[in-house]
């Protein structure tokens, strides 16, 4: 929580010294007053600056001690994490991903509603991790940078909608501007995870090559192809049997995760997406190791300044009456 405090809360204990100085100093010499009636007027400014002047030198004293108490104002706490994992979410966005093969509560989806649910509920569990997102149609596009804001990257990944950057699939592009992202950070670990539901059809960069580029700056990749399968579909007065993978090509998604050290996954429902993605955050466990610190604003010069201000009216106050 944020608020006050006063590191050298013991220095408050001087603030009756003067009256202790005052009740142990020695008993004044009688003074024989005498009273003059024409006086009247200047005796009772003579009290008014004696009174004014007592309640500034104890103003001033106050705000002395106050300042040598040191007080600080504290900040919200903020956590630090030495050791993080920077991380890519690199997701397919080509036109395919509209199709509605994905079962979830009884009912079938398209595969973009799935992946925002499951790659969003991820995202939440990993504290302490730098993620950033990449997208790929018709080339990548880097949607987030490696960022430890978690919401941001969630509320960019929740409002993606198709065609934003064309329909086909460039796994390569994806994979090789993923790689780009990652070689400024200093991050000891590097990983991707790559989610697609077609075969490299478009961009510049071969998908193995941007495997053996990601390989060279150590980074593990996790590929996970999505789609159905076989399935029954109907129409009009029959049924018959689709694959709505027939495009996914495993071959090429295996070989990429085998070559980087990773895993490659097969999700045919959300609940098999769902299981792919608690996998993946079990290999991967987030570092607990953190650091925190508050900040914090010296305040000390605000009470010091008023009490020099009040010894300086002071005597300037005595010096005038001279």
């Amino acid at each position: 929580m944020s608020g006050f405090s006063f590191e050298w809360w013991w220095m408050f204990l001087a603030l009756p010294l003067p009256i202790v100085i005052y009740r142990l100093r020695s008993a004044p010499a009688t003074r024989v007053q005498v009273t003059l009636p024409h006086m009247d007027g200047i005796h009772a400014r003579i009290n008014q600056r004696d009174k004014l002047c007592k309640v500034m030198a104890v103003l001033g004293w106050v705000a002395l001690v106050t300042a040598s108490a040191r007080p600080v104002w504290f900040d919200e706490p903020i956590t630090v994490y030495p050791k993080h994992r920077d991380m890519m979410l690199v997701i397919d966005l080509s036109y395919s991903m509209s199709r509605e093969d994905m079962l979830h509560d009884g009912d079938y989806e398209d595969r973009l509603s799935t992946v925002k649910r499951v790659v969003s509920d991820f995202v939440e569990r990993r504290e302490g991790d730098r993620l950033g997102l990449v997208y790929f149609a018709d080339h990548a596009y880097l949607q987030t940078p490696l960022t430890f804001d978690r919401k941001a990257i969630q509320t960019q990944l929740n409002q993606t909608v198709l065609k934003l950057i064309g329909t086909q699939t460039a796994i390569g592009d994806g994979i090789g501007l993923a790689t780009k992202t990652f070689i400024d950070g200093d991050a000891p670990q590097r990983v991707m995870i790559l989610l697609s539901d077609g075969s490299n059809n478009a961009g510049v960069l071969d998908p193995i090559k941007a495997a053996e580029i990601a390989k060279r700056n150590d980074t593990t990749i996790y590929t996970i192809g999505i789609g159905a399968g076989e399935m029954q579909v109907r129409e009009f007065f029959m049924t018959r049997t689709v694959n709505t993978a027939e495009d996914l090509d495993e071959k090429a998604l295996i070989a990429i995760a085998k070559l980087t050290g990773g895993q490659y996954f097969r999700a045919r429902d959300a609940k098999e997406l769902n299981t792919i993605y608690d996998t993946i955050n079990a290999l991967q466990p987030v570092q607990k190791a953190t650091q925190s610190w508050r900040p914090r604003t010296e305040w000390f010069p605000l009470p010091a300044s008023l009490g020099l201000i009040c010894l300086v009216l002071i005597t300037i106050i005595r010096r005038n009456d001279v």
